[in-house]
């Protein structure tokens, strides 16, 4: 999981020093989210009928080798054309990853702890927010972002290497026909726009937190990438935390109650330009709440999936997550190209409250008795 997005995250983190490097602009910086998360969502219904037919360990050995050939090639890049192909070559593993992780916990992970070892694999994601805003963020400054992004495409490689050894074998493939792919439906459709939504928010904090710390508030390169860092640590501890809470009949609550602290860490981050310490407790509430709330979406989708669908149906709702992605960080570049940060926080705040208001109207359906 940590592979999966690292490349983004690395993007983010180093974007200062990318766009002094290879003369490119914040909006050029957000397409990179753009095509990467457009090409995830994309492919990710059909990477849910893959792991559905070939198991959990082909996959994520792949998901592992093409993330570290994404990683190189973005080492390489000399400009924009290759540096947003390998992006979108890095939504391959961006795809593969929810399904092919949730498809292991339930064949594996007796189900009193799938809640908590879905929210230890979720914060993987944050694991490599972490890596990408403090240890390869130092080593850029040290020997260059090349450096640091080459770092790691070898570790990709190295535990694509691990994975193959460590888990079990898949069981053998089969030749029936995987269930007929189609639009989501009930839960499954709600949480696809409430991740929409959630996704948007999150890929512009993303994308631009430390553009804005460098930028807007001073902080310097190394400084600001080291609010992604924080990002990744909160989200960490947030995602196992909420996983954990997230039982049944207490789960159903919880997304409309991480949109709504979302909403306050993005008002948090605009509030900063006028009281710059205030970056460090957006930044972590926005890791605690928002990035936590995908979590808490997979645990829901793996406690009331139906039988044979959770490849699918953890597929669709990434799917939904990844579009958010793809769509946010435009929408944020012109604000940001105008140095109009605040504004562009207060639009992430209403793309999380947009989120929550989804996530309380299927609750209180649910709650009903008519809600999948």
């Amino acid at each position: 999981m940590a592979f999966s997005m690292l490349q983004l995250f690395l993007l983010g983190a180093l974007g200062p020093r990318l766009l002094a490097d290879l003369d490119v602009s914040a909006t050029v910086l957000g397409l990179t989210t753009t095509v990467g998360f457009g090409t995830a969502a994309l492919l990710s219904p059909v990477g849910g009928r893959i792991v559905d037919q070939t198991g959990p360990r082909r996959s994520l050995v792949v998901l592992l080798l093409v993330a570290s050939l994404a990683l190189a090639l973005i080492g390489t890049a000399p400009g924009p054309a290759l540096l947003l192909g390998a992006v979108a070559l890095g939504g391959v593993p961006q795809a593969l990853a929810n399904p092919a992780t949730n498809k292991a916990i339930l064949a594996a992970v007796a189900p009193e702890r799938r809640g908590t070892v879905t929210g230890a694999k979720q914060s993987g994601v944050q694991l490599g927010a972490f890596a990408a805003g403090l240890p390869l963020a130092a080593l850029a400054a040290g020997l260059g972002w090349r450096a640091a992004v080459w770092t790691a495409a070898g570790a990709a490689l190295v535990t694509a290497a691990l994975a193959h050894r460590a888990l079990p074998a898949d069981p053998p493939r089969t030749d029936r026909p995987a269930p007929a792919l189609g639009p989501p439906r009930g839960m499954t459709a709600w949480l696809c726009v409430y991740s929409l939504f959630l996704g948007a928010g999150i890929a512009s904090v993303n994308t631009y937190l430390a553009l804005y710390g460098a930028r807007a508030l001073d902080l310097g390169a190394t400084v600001a990438a080291a609010l992604v860092a924080v990002l990744g640590i909160t989200g960490i501890a947030g995602r196992v935390g909420w996983s954990r809470a997230a039982r049944p009949g207490r789960a159903e609550r919880l997304p409309a109650l991480l949109a709504c602290g979302a909403l306050v860490a993005a008002c948090l981050l605009a509030a900063a330009r006028w009281a710059g310490p205030l970056v460090w407790v957006g930044a972590a509430a926005v890791g605690v709440f928002a990035v936590s709330a995908n979590a808490v979406s997979m645990v829901l989708v793996m406690q009331r999936t139906a039988p044979g669908r959770a490849g699918q149906d953890s597929a669709l709702v990434a799917a939904g997550f990844f579009a958010g992605f793809a769509l946010g960080p435009p929408c944020f570049a012109p604000l940001a190209e105008a140095g109009r940060y605040g504004t562009g926080w207060l639009l992430v705040a209403a793309e999380f409250a947009v989120a929550g208001a989804v996530a309380y109207a299927w609750f209180r359906r649910d709650a009903r008795g008519s809600g999948a």
